[in-house]
């Protein structure tokens, strides 16, 4: 019995026996950080190792898209994401959206939530860009 745990010990520790999916990441495939646009503002999102479904379905691996509009301080990650003009939820599984955005600097970062629009664990955020509407 002690070799078998030894054994099991020793596969897991070389990531033998790892069910976790590859690392997800969660990106704006435009616009690109920096770019100046017009609005309404085309914004494209982009996923990879991790599917995307609707809120309220429970898949294994999936979640859905948040759009962070000029958030300094991240949501608390452990809490569903809020529903405001600075956090827009796609809980019907959208990956892109028209969006009516003032004049000026305006940061974008998305950040993924499961059925539960709680972030996942570790938290799935893409790198946050800065675009300005003409």
């Amino acid at each position: 019995m002690i070799k078998i745990c030894l054994l099991l010990l020793s596969l897991s520790s070389f990531g033998v026996l790892a069910s976790e999916a590859p690392s997800a990441n969660v990106y704006i495939i435009s616009p690109l950080n920096g770019e100046e646009v017009s609005s309404p503002v085309a914004i494209r999102f982009g996923l990879s190792g991790m599917g995307v479904a609707p809120a309220g379905v429970d898949k294994p691996n999936t979640g859905h898209h948040h759009l962070l509009i000029d958030v300094d301080t991240l949501p608390d990650l452990t809490m569903p994401v809020p529903a405001s003009a600075n956090h827009v939820h796609f809980g019907g599984g959208q990956t892109e959206v028209m969006l009516n955005l003032e004049s000026g600097e305006h940061s974008l970062q998305l950040l993924m939530g499961d059925k539960y629009h709680i972030p996942h664990n570790p938290a799935v955020l893409s790198e946050k860009i800065v675009i300005k509407v003409k």
